[in-house]
């Protein structure tokens, strides 16, 4: 079996992790270097300095500085695109184009609702495996709650609740778990509010500083999106709650709890969980999430990363913010074409205190 030639588009530097950047493509790496079937063949970014640099680390025999020239020049068989949202839409078109088999793509999908389709549906039409890196799926808190939710502990799903510090950024996983839990089922709607009194650009882009969102899916279940106070304290007290006829779980719980938790109805007391050292943020989601990515390649079935998916998880998203655009609910279908936050702020309808230093790296 011939290796799948791995590229890399925006390199970035290796740096410590902040709202300007996670060194996302050094760890991608790190995750193929651990599957035998891929090698890291190229690698492009506008930084040639950056290019070096991550080609010296894992032995990439191709660099350039523009991400066109080596989907032209080295054709690898897949690529991962580790920019900033903005530069997703374009860059996951030209890999479309250049006949790339699959596409693995930070998250959020696009900044724009109209850009995301686009992805999805060029992807689809010319055969490419297009997946969004929402690793938590793949990590030992969430895929032990989600066994137990299906196995019946708790009885039937009746909500979801999460403290997401923003709904674009840091809310896609988030809201991609929500998805994760309830078999991907589609919102039905939406009714959200946001508080944006101060610039919070993440990756360049617009996030807002507080926000409430209520979801309805299409099979009833709800799900609730909160962040409370503005010092980022969580509400709903750990990252995710499923809330069952039955009980109740708990993942990430605040103030150093346990990964994971849960209490059955007429149980006095919460029984922590063991997820085997995992927290919620790791060790080895995003390696256990792109081997999935490479093994469903070649199997040739859809992954659960995949653009499908992650619509779901981008129409409500954007679906809150038209909602706080508009102060009340939108139904889905989704029937925009921009970002509402971002248009909200370009109208001046929104007009946060400016944050110099985002601008500066905007």
């Amino acid at each position: 079996m011939s290796k799948l030639r791995i590229g890399i588009i925006g390199t970035g530097k290796k740096q410590k992790a902040s709202r300007f950047g996670y060194a996302m493509a050094y760890q991608h790496a790190n995750a193929y270097k651990l599957i035998p079937e891929c090698e890291i063949a190229a690698c492009a970014d506008i930084v040639e300095e950056n290019a070096r640099a991550f080609a010296g680390a894992y032995g990439a025999k191709m660099i350039f500085t523009d991400y066109r020239k080596m989907l032209a020049e080295a054709k690898p068989d897949m690529v991962s695109i580790c920019t900033w949202m903005h530069l997703h839409e374009r860059m996951a078109l030209d890999a479309i184009d250049a006949g790339v088999k699959a596409i693995h793509c930070e998250k959020p999908m696009a900044d724009t609702w109209a850009g995301a389709k686009r992805m999805a549906a060029a992807a689809k039409a010319k055969g490419v495996q297009l997946t969004f890196n929402h690793q938590r799926r793949y990590g030992a808190p969430f895929a032990m709650a989600k066994k137990m939710l299906d196995d019946g502990a708790i009885g039937t799903l009746q909500r979801l609740e999460c403290g997401a510090g923003n709904l674009y950024d840091t809310g896609t996983h988030f809201v991609d778990m929500f998805s994760f839990f309830n078999h991907e089922t589609p919102g039905k709607w939406v009714l959200a509010q946001i508080d944006y009194r101060q610039e919070n650009f993440v990756f360049g882009s617009h996030n807002e500083n507080q926000n409430v969102a209520l979801i309805e899916y299409a099979n009833g279940v709800f799900g609730l999106v909160m962040m409370g106070a503005p010092g980022g304290e969580n509400p709903v007290g750990c990252v995710d709650k499923l809330i069952g006829t039955d009980g109740v779980i708990e993942i990430g719980v605040a103030n150093k709890g346990p990964a994971l938790r849960y209490r059955r109805a007429g149980d006095k007391e919460w029984t922590a969980a063991d997820t085997k050292g995992e927290s919620i943020h790791g060790p080895g989601f995003i390696e256990r999430a792109l081997a999935d990515v490479v093994v469903c390649l070649r199997e040739g079935r859809k992954c659960q990363l995949d653009a499908s998916n992650a619509l779901i998880v981008t129409e409500i998203i954007f679906g809150a913010y038209e909602s706080s655009r508009r102060r009340g609910r939108v139904d889905f279908p989704l029937n925009i074409e921009d970002n509402p936050l971002a248009a909200m702020v370009e109208s001046g309808a929104l007009k946060p205190a400016p944050d110099l230093e985002g601008r500066a790296r905007k």
